[in-house]
């Protein structure tokens, strides 16, 4: 004779540890991407009400988990605004923002091989400004 079988013993323990463990996973990603926005919201804040400090600031792949997909910049020579979207900058996910400060450059008031620098304003949902050509540094290199 034959005692009961260990899938009728543990099957149902098994099965209920699996949903546990499935509905653990959803709620931790939930919990990963509110705090990516907050910190992204945190960081938009502080650009924009204080003009800095831009370090320590979210990572990309961050920002756009979180839902800000669009970083603002603003040229320091003419002042025109330009809204990026941070998917089609080619960086690593998890470059930190403030790093692409320094390669991204103004097309508008370039002057020969100078191109002067600009600023980030802030990190936003959706596109809030209309689409500016802007060049990024690695791109005069591929031309």
């Amino acid at each position: 004779m034959s005692g009961k079988s260990r899938r009728r013993i543990f099957g149902d323990r098994v099965g209920g540890a699996r949903i546990q463990a499935e509905h653990a996973r959803r709620r931790a990603k939930e919990a990963a991407r509110e705090a990516d926005a907050a910190e992204c919201l945190l960081w938009s804040e502080q650009m924009e009400g204080f003009g800095g400090p831009a370090q320590p600031s979210p990572a990309i792949g961050q920002c756009l988990n979180g839902g800000y997909g669009w970083l603002e910049v603003e040229c320091h020579r003419c002042k025109t605004r330009a809204s990026l979207p941070l998917d089609a900058i080619r960086r690593p996910h998890d470059t930190p923002i403030w790093k692409l400060e320094a390669a991204l450059k103004c097309r508008s008031c370039k002057k020969g091989r100078y191109a002067p620098p600009v600023h980030m304003i802030k990190l936003t949902r959706e596109r809030e400004i209309t689409p500016y050509l802007w060049v990024h540094s690695d791109d005069d290199d591929r031309r």
